[in-house]
């Protein structure tokens, strides 16, 4: 009886210690799985293109504390560049940032259209490529002249105003046929080939104009070839084109093929790959800058459609050095791997390292969306990786972003109950022109806004700060602008993935 006594105290003990197992699993699988409200997410991130609006804004602007600025833009020039935007917390128009934004918003909408029209923002999302594109057709003003900037990083610096009073020089620099500037002539013609598929089905009309546009930039950048900033010196220093030219033309030429289908475009990716670096640049980063990694991934989807066998040895080389960038964010590669902070987070440099965490989530979970469609792996050098692996460590950066993360702290600014207060931006730290339309002047704004002590008076809604450090650390100071500064680069790759989690969220 003992006997039979000590095996079922046991016993019990043994079912008390798998309930305690199966809840901490359980526990274990819900912080996993930790959601979060993407669909606001989504929102906001769209709302912050309008606080980046630069010229004129309509009558359905809501960010309320903006108002009407750059309305002179190209007037000593004898050329209307009114519009576009503002690239972060400053008053220039840069327009290769500007272009690659443009570019991004229109494959996160071919790609997830369908995703983004479900949760109610497609209009916004139209609305904000369209703010650009508008815009570079008045900058393009010639088949082969581009108008590159407004105003200069230098004389913008020295000054902390409003948009809306700015004082700081509006001089408009471009590029032709005697200055070149292939790469932001690519770029461009990349933003106005792929907002020419968004839309083709839902403004025709206007999607043939942009395409016109494309093919005359992407010509002009060919054949006069040249560095940007050699010609347009006042980019040097802001956003010099550290990765040249190639990476555009390439870039550009696919996207054309991918909007028109006509060979030649095709043709001229495949026969420039070596030459140009599109099969010989591994990288492990993608951004304004530096568009090898999506254009090797956009190269390699081709793969397995049967009209692009003849090119199929070539396109195996662009997918091949696909795999080694997405590898190297999954840390599978036996050599070069993207550095990680012990939160997790990519981490690629100091400045501004979010861009690249926004860039690496919207290719990863892509190419994964691909992956699964076709019914194919990513091969690695440390093993064979799921597409549902591809996209389980994309959400991770997306989560860590919104507050899964050391601080608990939003990235995305207006994003949850923690998010930075001190955002290095002239706009937001200055109370809104709405409410004081008294003048501020070029050093009166960093009296009352750059140096104003405590939260920022507007919030820059869905606004996408540099982030956190290689230790998770975070100071949300106006003045450490390598990580308070947003740029409208670092948002537009994270529509896509917004979009999709919030669908996954809502259907599964």
């Amino acid at each position: 009886m003992e006997e039979a006594d000590k095996q079922h105290k046991v016993l019990r003990h043994w079912k008390f210690i798998q309930l305690w197992i199966w809840m901490l699993s359980f526990f274990a699988i819900l912080s996993l799985c930790q959601s979060f409200n993407y669909d606001e997410a989504l929102s906001k991130s769209l709302l912050y293109f309008e606080s980046q609006r630069s010229g004129r804004l309509p009558y359905n602007q809501r960010v309320t504390w903006r108002y009407h600025s750059g309305l002179t833009d190209g007037l000593e020039q004898g050329v209307d560049l009114v519009g576009g935007y503002y690239d972060a917390g400053d008053n220039v128009k840069f327009g290769l940032p500007m272009a690659f934004t443009i570019t991004m918003l229109s494959w996160s909408v071919i790609e997830y259209r369908e995703q983004i029209s479900k949760a109610g923002e497609l209009e916004h999302a139209l609305e904000a490529i369209k703010w650009g594109t508008d815009y570079f057709i008045k900058a393009h003003t010639h088949p082969n002249v581009f108008w590159a900037e407004v105003g200069d990083g230098d004389t913008d610096h020295y000054c902390w105003q409003r948009p809306e009073d700015m004082t700081t020089s509006r001089q408009a620099y471009k590029v032709d046929e005697n200055s070149p500037g292939s790469d932001i002539a690519g770029e461009t013609a990349a933003a106005m080939a792929a907002a020419s598929i968004v839309f083709r089905k839902t403004i025709p009309h206007y999607s043939h104009l942009l395409l016109h546009h494309a093919q005359q930039l992407f010509r002009f950048g060919d054949k006069h070839r040249g560095k940007y900033d050699e010609s347009v010196k006042v980019a040097k220093g802001h956003y010099t084109s550290v990765s040249g030219y190639m990476d555009e033309l390439l870039w550009a030429g696919l996207w054309l093929y991918k909007a028109t289908d006509n060979e030649g475009y095709l043709n001229y990716v495949i026969e420039n790959a070596h030459a140009f670096g599109g099969i010989t640049w591994a990288i492990t980063e993608f951004s304004w800058d530096v568009k090898y990694a999506g254009l090797q991934l956009i190269a390699s989807m081709l793969l397995t459609e049967e009209r692009h066998r003849k090119h199929q040895h070539i396109l195996k080389e662009y997918r091949s050095k696909a795999e080694y960038y997405l590898c190297a964010c999954l840390r599978k590669n036996n050599v070069t791997n993207v550095h990680r902070t012990p939160g997790g987070l990519l981490y690629i440099r100091q400045w501004n390292n979010m861009q690249y965490v926004s860039t690496a989530a919207f290719l990863l979970t892509t190419y994964s969306d691909y992956l699964q469609a076709s019914n194919q792996r990513l091969q690695c050098d440390q093993g064979t990786l799921e597409p549902s692996d591809i996209f389980k460590f994309a959400k991770s950066q997306v989560d860590y972003i919104l507050g899964s993360n050391p601080t608990g702290m939003s990235y995305l600014v207006g994003y949850g109950s923690k998010y930075p207060q001190a955002v290095h931006h002239r706009g937001a730290s200055i109370e809104s022109y709405k409410r004081h339309k008294g003048f501020i002047g070029c050093t009166q704004g960093y009296d009352i806004g750059y140096s104003r002590q405590g939260p920022n008076p507007n919030v820059l809604a869905g606004a996408l700060v540099g982030g956190p450090d290689i230790k998770d650390q975070f100071r949300d100071e106006r003045e450490n602008y390598m990580q308070t500064e947003a740029c409208i680069y670092n948002t537009a790759t994270l529509v896509g993935v917004f979009a999709k989690l919030h669908w996954l969220g809502k259907d599964y």
